[in-house]
């Protein structure tokens, strides 16, 4: 027998009278399993609900024998029902008892039906449980009754989020939605975060699920797919992605499923049995999410971020709801749990009440993660499904040292967390009393620790922590900020402030390093195939000299009267330096011919970065008037170990014996020409490997705020010259196979230095 089209569309209506019913979670779902059954016209209709034990117990039932309610369970992957959760898909079946997944259980009394048919209760993807219809005879069920069941699992399943289950699960048991997660991901920034979950694009609550006026649902579904596509090529043909935070490619994505008639038709059948337009586009979206996960090809897997966004975004069109946080709302311990998103956006949130950062992407170098350090927000990148699996208001965790989230902790590991970040205030207060103190090592080296920074929000750690200065002030990021290119203007404003700030210390200001990744969003982008290594930096200011002029001529005017220090980045040759030098030689001629206040002093200088540079020391050392080490690019170039890709940007470690001589080539040729050498980069912010910068001769570090405390300790507290006598031997051609980090924790430990 098969059941009408206009079946489902009862069972819904119904259903809704059902949750609105003044009756407790288990009466609610045992009228909910005897609609379903007569709907259907089943003899059998079973609730099974995701244990956080990963065991899927009866909840419910109509046909079965109801002692067993509470009592019988199977595992997933175990029986039929386990075996649905596992696939997170229908499975519909004349003869049950022939299939080799079937498992019996006789406090059920289930072995006398032969047709099943069960789907999973899905919500975001994640399977919350099993629900299941049963018949005596062999019967194939209908498409459009898998269809109803499949959309009645919907409403169980806002039951269960809604936390109502709860109330009547077994003592000492949680349901699997609520059960504490564990995740590993990559630490980008330092720091214990204890608070709760907001997503960045939150998923809007859909709780209207049962449609009125299914020709009325389904003409809101094809305006709002309208105004969606139309606002898409707006984006596209504008060019206005700054201020959504967007690249181009993922918008083409968009735009692509936005045409998919396939897509689009699931929707309009799952309006048609019922559902409003928000609720159907939630459970195509669900059901998509479900298989999808389950593939382990990454362009597919990255196809579904970008349907899980579109989904997201066409719900909203059809809630009238923006686009993008709401971050009036925040509470004070906000955790911002995103795919990814750009440094602008993160800014938005106000730093007085953001705790920590959980990103699904991001890097070490990635925009956002630079923010974050310099906003001190705990920061962890790579968490594999993290915006799916959390929820809005969830306890959360964030270990930016280890690299670990927490999400939902028990009571044990949240006083465990909250006993660390105690101990780490404890530190700082430590590292706080030292601020005033010299950064001399103990046989009177005097080493100078500066600050790296690139925004305003920056500069107070100078002062804090007790720089003496900054060694890399990274332009490019008010540029990354800005929905459009500053002008200069702008520029000359920003960088009068941060010398303001300054007080007379010394700051060095790197010019633009943009292209590569660093992709400005009102500037179009170079589709390369090696990014890193390619059109951008100083090779992108050369060859668009108004771009490098503008900001030449901003720094100039801002350091009127002052000292100015400048650095060029990615220079690959001398040559290269000489032609920016030329440029600056001649914008200060002509602020000059105008009558404009210049400079009481121009240092030029260059990072060194590039190999190839390490065979033009001598040359290069009688062009420029200092220099600066990026470490961060040097060893990425040095080992052909791309820093972005977390399969090899770990593979070499940085002490490794060919890095540290060619670090000590730099810089003994540099006090032999008598120019002075800084060290930027995540090497000068560890302490063990700042040990080892030291033992090669770096005397001036430049780092985040928040390692200047730990290297100060560091420094205090070592024997530069028996440091050196103990590890330049072994950089020696011919001294054998070393551990050079292995030598310098020895080194540590028998010195009661603090790493």
């Amino acid at each position: 027998m098969r059941s009408s089209l206009a079946g489902p569309r009862v069972l819904l209506r119904r259903l809704r009278e059902v949750m609105a019913e003044p009756i407790n979670a288990q009466e609610r779902l045992d009228k909910i399993v005897v609609l379903i059954a007569a709907n259907v016209v089943a003899e059998v209709c079973s609730v099974y609900i995701l244990r956080a034990d990963g065991m899927l117990e009866l909840y419910a039932t109509e046909g079965l024998n109801r002692d067993a309610v509470h009592k019988t369970s199977l595992g997933v992957g175990e029986g039929l029902v386990g075996l649905i959760a596992a696939d997170a898909r229908p499975l519909n079946l004349p003869n049950a008892q022939a299939h080799p997944a079937f498992a019996y259980r006789p406090e059920t009394g289930e072995e006398a039906y032969n047709s099943f048919l069960g789907v999973p209760i899905l919500r975001a993807g994640r399977t919350l449980g099993v629900l299941v219809v049963q018949n005596k005879s062999h019967r194939t069920y209908f498409e459009d009754e898998v269809e109803a069941l499949q959309t009645t699992a919907m409403v169980i399943a806002e039951m269960v989020a809604a936390g109502e289950l709860e109330a009547i699960s077994q003592q000492g048991t949680k349901l699997d939605l609520t059960r504490p997660m564990e995740f590993k991901g990559v630490a980008l920034s330092e720091g214990v975060g204890l608070g709760h979950v907001v997503l960045h694009e939150p998923r809007v609550v859909v709780t209207n699920l049962i449609a009125e006026d299914v020709d009325h649902e389904l003409r809101r579904l094809e305006s709002a797919i309208n105004r969606l596509r139309l606002s898409l090529d707006d984006l596209l043909a504008n060019g206005d992605l700054g201020q959504h935070g967007e690249h181009r490619e993922v918008l083409e994505a968009f735009r692509m499923f936005a045409q998919d008639r396939g897509w689009i038709h699931k929707i309009e059948e799952a309006i048609r049995n019922g559902l409003t337009a928000e609720a159907a586009v939630e459970k195509v979206q669900s059901d998509t999410r479900a298989r999808m996960m389950r593939q382990t090809d990454p362009y597919l897997r990255e196809r579904l971020h970008d349907l899980d966004d579109l989904g997201n975004r066409l719900i909203r069109e059809l809630m009238g709801r923006q686009h993008g946080p709401g971050t009036d709302s925040l509470p004070k311990d906000a955790i911002v749990i995103a795919r990814n998103m750009g440094p602008a956006e993160l800014l938005d949130y106000g730093r007085d009440r953001v705790r920590g950062l959980v990103l699904e992407e991001g890097g070490p170098t990635s925009h956002v993660t630079i923010v974050a350090r310099a906003l001190g927000i705990a920061t962890v990148g790579l968490v594999q499904d993290i915006v799916s699996l959390a929820e809005g208001g969830d306890a959360i965790i964030v270990d930016g040292e280890m690299g670990q989230v927490q999400l939902r902790p028990p009571g044990d590991v949240e006083n465990a967390y909250a006993e660390k970040v105690r101990f780490r205030a404890r530190r700082q207060a430590q590292y706080r009393r030292l601020r005033s103190k010299p950064s001399v090592s103990r046989d009177g080296v005097e080493i100078s620790l500066l600050l790296n920074a690139g925004l305003l929000v920056d500069l107070p750690a100078m002062v804090e922590s007790g720089a003496g200065g900054i060694g890399l002030f990274r332009t490019e990021l008010q540029f990354m900020v800005a929905s459009s290119f500053p002008r200069m203007n702008e520029q000359k404003g920003l960088y009068e402030k941060v010398l303001d700030a300054a007080e007379g210390r010394p700051v060095t200001f790197r010019t633009l390093d943009i292209g590569g990744d660093k992709v400005l969003p009102y500037l179009r982008a170079i589709q390369e195939e090696n990014p890193a290594m390619g059109w951008r930096a100083l090779r992108l200011g050369l060859d668009r000299p108004a771009i490098l002029r503008t900001q030449i001529r901003a720094l100039l005017h801002a350091a009127a009267g002052r000292d100015l220090k400048i650095k060029f980045p990615m220079v690959a040759d001398v040559a290269e330096f000489v032609q920016a030098k030329a440029l600056v030689e001649r914008e200060l001629k002509h602020l000059k011919r105008h009558g404009h206040k210049t400079p009481n002093k121009l240092r030029l200088g260059v990072m060194i970065e590039v190999p190839s540079l390490l065979f033009q020391l001598e040359e290069l050392f009688q062009e420029v008037d200092f220099v600066s080490v990026g470490s961060n690019d040097l060893l990425q170039f040095f080992y052909a170990a791309d820093r972005g890709n977390t399969r090899v940007s770990d593979r070499f470690d940085p002490l490794n014996i060919g890095f540290m001589r060619a670090l000590r080539r730099i810089v003994t040729r540099a006090k032999l020409a008598g120019v002075p050498v800084t060290l930027c980069g995540e090497l000068a912010g560890r302490p063990l490997e700042a040990m080892a910068l030291l033992a090669l001769g770096y005397r001036d570090l430049s780092m985040s705020a928040s390692a200047l405390g730990p290297i100060k300790a560091m420094v205090r507290s070592v024997d530069i010259g028996r440091l050196s006598a103990r590890i330049l031997p072994k950089l020696e051609p011919g001294s054998g196979p070393v551990d050079l980090r292995k030598s310098l924790r020895a080194f540590a430990a028998e010195h009661d230095i603090p790493l």
